[in-house]
């Protein structure tokens, strides 16, 4: 019998043996496997799989040692698996394998979805007069997240109540102090926003359900449409703040296109994307919540992505990272979010 596995980039794992994993799980032989890791992803490997007229989407942990609660997959599989029956479109989930002596890590098979994911905020390709649609879509998609019952989804012990800000600005904070040692970390900058951050958390205890990097390469369209057919990437995922999620989402509008495809200092009516503002009203429109967004989740969105770009940063220095480039692109990251943080601050003049 001949073998044939296609894997057009170098995997963290031993093929033959996930190839004998799925002949068990098809129940048949696989003798024409393929698989292709996914591009531009920081986090856990994820690879599209190909066996005969199968096929799937492989997600798994980092082959390497993990700081703790740090990709955990089995936390997607769950929230996945929930939104299954909701408005938040999702993959279809396929199966958990918590074996990590197969591949080395846990892992799990999903649907591979047809579709569009964008890098850019400024959807290359797409017609300017659809623009407008396409980020509306986006918009209404976080909005229905944010609807959810976490009750009747069986989630309530998916997060911790309380003040969601508090805590995430100490587990950042907290984050920080492991990178800050790092070559070309931007230490004045992120330092002063904490600093700032500090005295100014928001007190609302406001808890819904929320992705936590809800962005645009987060995010796949319909192959034609304007709707979204999938929300990916639930690693951070947990109960929190809604405003932190949009804060999130709309870092674009404050970023320079070379900084992880921001919008900042595009023609946006030429493009038909809509101003900050605007989508911003779309959201509140939609979400049942009652809140809006203030200049200090805006701040805290930039210290979190200035933060994550470090991390990124040390994982590249440590070669523990599948990012090409990554050490000089993630300090490269976390000093543009934390000046764009800075400048949003020091605007309020307080």
């Amino acid at each position: 019998m001949t073998v044939q596995s296609d894997v057009t980039q170098k995997t963290d794992f031993e093929v033959a043996r996930f190839r004998d994993w799925l002949a068990g799980f098809l129940g048949r032989p696989v003798t024409d496997l393929s698989l292709k890791a996914t591009e531009g992803g920081m986090s856990n490997p994820t690879y599209f799989v190909t066996a005969g007229d199968f096929r799937a989407v492989l997600r798994k942990q980092p082959g390497m040692k993990l700081a703790k609660s740090a990709h955990a997959i089995d936390r997607e599989y769950r929230v996945i698996g929930a939104l299954a029956e909701t408005s938040v479109p999702v993959p279809e989930l396929f199966h958990y394998e918590e074996d990590a002596e197969i591949i080395g890590t846990p892992f799990y098979l999903m649907e591979w979805v047809e579709g569009r994911v964008f890098t850019e905020y400024e959807m290359p390709g797409v017609a300017a007069a659809d623009r407008r649609a396409h980020y509306l879509a986006m918009c209404e998609t976080l909005a229905a997240l944010h609807n959810l019952d976490i009750d009747a989804l069986g989630l309530t012990d998916y997060g911790r109540p309380g003040n969601y800000f508090r805590r995430q600005l100490s587990r950042w904070s907290s984050l920080w102090d492991q990178y800050r040692e790092g070559p070309g970390a931007p230490k004045a900058e992120i330092d002063a926003l904490i600093a700032w951050l500090e005295p100014r958390v928001p007190e609302s205890e406001l808890l819904r359900l929320c992705h936590g990097d809800f962005r645009i390469g987060n995010v796949m369209y319909h192959p034609t449409e304007p709707r979204l057919v999938a929300v990916l990437d639930w690693e951070l995922s947990t109960l929190g703040h809604p405003l932190v999620d949009l804060g999130f989402n709309t870092q674009a509008w404050h970023m320079v296109p070379d900084a992880n495809g921001g919008i900042m200092g595009l023609d946006l009516a030429e493009r038909g994307i809509p101003e900050e503002d605007d989508y911003l009203a779309h959201y509140y429109a939609h979400a049942t919540h009652g809140e809006e967004m203030q200049d200090v989740h805006r701040v805290f969105a930039m210290f979190r992505g200035a933060v994550g770009a470090a991390g990124v940063a040390i994982r590249g220095q440590l070669g523990n990272s599948t990012l090409p480039d990554s050490e000089r692109v993630g300090w490269y990251l976390a000093r543009a979010y934390a000046q764009q943080g800075l400048a949003i601050a020091e605007a309020q003049n307080v």
